[in-house]
C-alpha cells in the first residue's frame, strides 16, 4: 500500500501528535506495518513513545532531510513489533533556515522516503503547529491529510486557513493530496458546545469528518508522559477503544 498520511493543523492544541502516535501504535497492533515520523521540532512524538529527543541525537529527521543520514539509518524499532519511527529533536528547527535557499527544497523528504516507501503500509507524519519549510515537505510528500479538530468555536476558524494550505500545496507542489479526513478529538457529549460544533463540521465537511470521535479521556492524557501509547498504557481505556475504532476506519477506508 505504501500510504503516507500527514496528521496536521495549523491549529495547537488540538491533539494531533496523541492522534499521531497512537493511530500508528493502533495500526501496528491490527497488523499493519508502520513508520511514523516525529516532524515537528519540539519531538512530542519521540518522547511520548518512550525515546528522549537528546538520544540518537544525530539519527533523526534532520539528518535524513539534510542529506548526511540515509533514512533506513535513523529508523528506530518502538516497543510494538510493527512500528518503527523516525525521531526528531531540536536541532531539526535548524532546517527552515540551512535550507531555505536550495533548489527542490520542498521535497526533501518525499525524496527521502520514496526508497523505503513500499516497505510500510501506512507512513504517518506528525507535523509542527506552523507552516514551516518542515510542514511544507510533510504535505509534499504525503497522499491524504488526517486533521484532528477540538470541537470549539476558535478551532473550527482555523480550519479555513488549513484548507486553503492544503489547496495551494495540491496545486504547486502535490496535485495527488488530498484531505483523509477530520477527526473530532477531545469531545465531551455532555456539552451542547461540543455537540454543535460536530453537527457543524458534519454539516459542512459531510463524509470527510471521520464517524470515529475521540473521547476527552484522563487516561489518554496521562500516557505520553509514560513514553506510552494508550494501547500499552491501559488497554480497556476509553481512548485504546477510540483509537481502535479509529484506525479500523482508517484501514477500511483505504481498502476500497
Amino acid at each position: 500500500m505504501g500510504k503516507v498520511i500527514s496528521i496536521a493543523n495549523q491549529k495547537g492544541g488540538v491533539g494531533k501528535t496523541t492522534t499521531a502516535i497512537n493511530l500508528a501504535a493502533s495500526l501496528a497492533v491490527l497488523e499493519k506495518k508502520v513508520l511514523i515520523i516525529d516532524a515537528d521540532p519540539q519531538a512530542n512524538t519521540t518522547s511520548g513513545l518512550n525515546f528522549l529527543p537528546d538520544q540518537n541525537q544525530d539519527r533523526t529527521l534532520y539528518e535524513v532531510l539534510y542529506g548526511t543520514l540515509d533514512i533506513r539509518d535513523a529508523l528506530i524499532q518502538t516497543e510494538i513489533a510493527s512500528l518503527h519511527m523516525i525521531p526528531a529533536n531540536i536541532n531539526l528547527v535548524g532546517i527552515e533556515t540551512e535550507k531555505i535557499e536550495e533548489e527542490g527544497k520542498e521535497f526533501l523528504l518525499k525524496n527521502a522516503l520514496d526508497p523505503i516507501k513500499e516497505e510500510y503500509d501506512f507512513i504517518l507524519i506528525d507535523c509542527s503547529p506552523s507552516l514551516g519549510l518542515i510542514t511544507i515537505n510533510a504535505l509534499t510528500a504525503s497522499d491524504s491529510v488526517i486533521i484532528p479538530v477540538q470541537p470549539e468555536f476558535f478551532a473550527l476558524e482555523g480550519l479555513g486557513k488549513l484548507s486553503q494550505t492544503i489547496r495551494i500545496i495540491k496545486s504547486e507542489l502535490n496535485s495527488e493530496l488530498t484531505i483523509e479526513g477530520f477527526l473530532v478529538t477531545m469531545f465531551d457529549g455532555r456539552t451542547r458546545l461540543h455537540n454543535q460544533v460536530l453537527e457543524d463540521l458534519r454539516e459542512h465537511f459531510g463524509s470527510l469528518v471521520f464517524d470515529t470521535i475521540i473521547q476527552r479521556n484522563i487516561r489518554l492524557s496521562e500516557a505520553p508522559s509514560h513514553g506510552k501509547p494508550i494501547i500499552l498504557y491501559d488497554v480497556i481505556s476509553n481512548g485504546t477503544s477510540n483509537y481502535m475504532n479509529f484506525a479500523s476506519e482508517v484501514i477500511k477506508k483505504n481498502s476500497k
